[in-house]
């Protein structure tokens, strides 16, 4: 049943070193954020790497997810492609497959479409599911924002139900929160403000560091939910650091992938050309990780 609240890692894609994905690493990954307390997963977002995933692989990687995960947290499940139509067809993959309790649905990208026609893209997808929809919104990724009134006027679709906000703007973040319902979910999906977000009245979290850091993710959410507010402040400033590290250099996801290789999980290969570490994050990676495991021993 869908819930928006908690912690949701958007989830990578181990893969082969010729870009096929990897089952038994997938289903170790999972295992793994689950044991660490997670509230459900992400699925064929961005850190899936879904740009380059055959729509073969898309319905595998949902399919293994589905088994693995056996009812035990939450799926949403990403239909973001660049065109409506495709976006569609996700939809309706992810209906075949079942098992999946909402859909994020990024803006198209690459193409740049006016508001309104975000209005007719979001509505038409809506229309095609009796599940719960979430927004995204990511325009540092996308360059295609997602405006207060296209977000006011969408949630008055009856399952259009939240936004994921990756925009890290804060007054952004207040206005989707205040000027949309109560009961209109607002998903933190930038680490680095999760608990800004938090306090602001977000009601869940979406991260891709918490492939490789689920348990301090799920420690901050836990403080933040405790009125802890001393510790939530020093974990959200470790956060910080670990999403500077794993998201802004490197080729991502390929410096989260070797996070989590070196705290014991591996997560594969990223499609090529994704292959180098950058040195200087190579050589800063253990000593984060060394002060992380301590800060949440």
């Amino acid at each position: 049943m869908f819930q928006p609240t908690g912690v949701f890692p958007a989830l990578v894609t181990p893969l082969t070193e010729d870009g096929r994905v990897d089952e038994p690493k997938l289903r170790a990954v999972i295992d793994h954020l689950i044991a660490a307390g997670v509230d459900g997963l992400f699925a064929l977002g961005s850190a899936g790497e879904i740009y380059g995933l055959s729509a073969a692989s898309k319905r595998q990687l949902l399919e293994v997810t589905v088994e693995q995960v056996a009812g035990r947290v939450q799926i949403w499940c990403g239909a973001s492609e660049i065109t409506t139509p495709d976006c569609l067809e996700v939809v309706r993959m992810a209906h075949q497959v079942g098992g999946v309790d909402a859909f994020s649905v990024l803006t198209p990208y690459f193409m740049t479409p006016s508001q309104s026609e975000l209005v007719a893209h979001f509505t038409q997808i809506a229309a095609s599911t009796d599940l719960p929809v979430l927004l995204y919104a990511n325009p540092g990724r996308t360059k295609v924002p997602i405006a207060v009134p296209t977000v006011v006027e969408l949630a008055a679709v009856p399952n259009i139900v939240g936004v994921k906000d990756s925009t890290g703007d804060m007054a952004l973040t207040q206005r989707y929160i205040t000027e949309t319902p109560d009961d209109f979910a607002v998903i933190v999906g930038n680490d680095a403000v999760i608990l800004p977000g938090l306090f602001l009245g977000a009601s869940g979290i979406i991260a891709s560091t918490a492939n490789a850091v689920p348990d301090l993710v799920v420690a901050l959410y836990r403080a933040y939910l405790a009125g802890d507010h001393t510790r939530a402040r020093a974990l959200q400033a470790l956060l910080g650091e670990v999403r500077s590290l794993l998201v802004n250099t490197g080729t991502f996801p390929i410096v989260i992938k070797e996070a989590m290789r070196l705290r014991g999980v591996d997560a594969g290969y990223c499609l090529a050309p994704a292959r180098e570490i950058p040195p200087a994050s190579a050589a800063a990676l253990p000593g984060l990780i060394e002060r992380l495991d301590a800060a949440l021993a």
